[in-house]
């Protein structure tokens, strides 16, 4: 059996960076992705093209921001969750959760938080909290689960070029920083960090001051996986070439592997047939 392969991807609006998103499928093909701020309704969520890349999918939209959708090779994900619980009033797109090829996946985009301080940081901080007890249900399940995408946090100033330039970023706060370390306490494995556990890897870097050449990045994106599924992590990494494409996203896909030869206990039967239409 192949690797499991698994990836993140805040593609920063997919109906203008579709031709990137089909190229890096084609030549990547990773079997599940999750991908962050659609910046379309769900009528515009590009199924047809999709589909025949070979995906199917599930998706959340929202007009102009956020939107989440998850996405797997050669079958559909099985949704089960749309949202997280904890506050019916919050209508922002940012939580899908499905199964697929056997894994349970939560694909997330966590609020920014700027500026802060403010109600924009209060609610990244409510959504965090909601986040972590949602986690917790997960982590106890005992299925093989990975919590994927941007966090918008950057855990610890090795996860950055220079935290002196971010100091007042909600990415950095205190209060964001140790959200993420009681997530991880729960016992989810911060994939990239566990293979590269010296190295400084970034997965985002924003548009200004040359930061791209310059690589002066940050690490946002994250993959958390459970107690079953961390002994079987084979690799994990950036696909840094995505970044040098034309009029790119400002995030690489980030991705790992997973062997999953090994029995463990299924999210949901392993589909094979062909993507069928998703309800939006």
């Amino acid at each position: 059996m192949s690797p499991l392969k698994l990836a993140t991807f805040n593609i920063n609006g997919i109906r203008s960076r579709l031709p990137i998103l089909l190229a890096w499928l084609e030549r990547e093909m990773p079997d599940i992705v999750c991908l962050q701020e659609l910046k379309a309704p769900d009528d515009a969520f590009p199924i047809a093209e999709i589909r025949a890349a070979g995906y199917g999918a599930l998706w959340q939209g929202q007009t102009s921001w956020n939107g989440v959708a998850i996405l797997a090779r050669g079958g559909d994900p099985v949704e089960s969750r749309r949202g997280l619980p904890g506050d019916p009033a919050d209508k922002q797109s940012r939580y899908l959760e499905a199964a697929a090829h056997g894994v349970m996946v939560g694909c997330l985009y966590l609020p920014n938080g700027n500026p802060q301080p403010g109600p924009k940081f209060d609610y990244k901080l409510a959504w965090f909290e909601r986040l972590i007890k949602h986690a917790a249900r997960l982590y106890k399940s005992g299925h093989p689960v990975v919590l994927a995408g941007d966090f918008n946090v950057v855990p610890t100033d090795e996860d950055i070029y220079n935290p002196r330039s971010w100091l007042k970023d909600a990415l950095l706060q205190p209060e964001s920083r140790a959200c993420y370390q009681r997530l991880l306490a729960q016992g989810w494995t911060d994939a990239l960090r566990a293979r590269h556990p010296d190295d400084r890897i970034y997965t985002f870097w924003d548009y200004f001051r040359q930061h791209w050449p310059r690589n002066s990045g940050l690490r946002i994106d994250h993959l958390l996986l459970s107690a079953d599924l961390a002994p079987r992590l084979k690799d994990a990494n950036v696909d840094r070439w995505v970044r040098d494409l034309p009029h790119p996203s400002d995030h690489t896909p980030t991705w790992i592997t997973l062997d999953m030869a090994a029995r463990c206990k299924s999210a949901a039967p392993r589909k094979t047939a062909r993507p069928q239409p998703a309800r939006p």
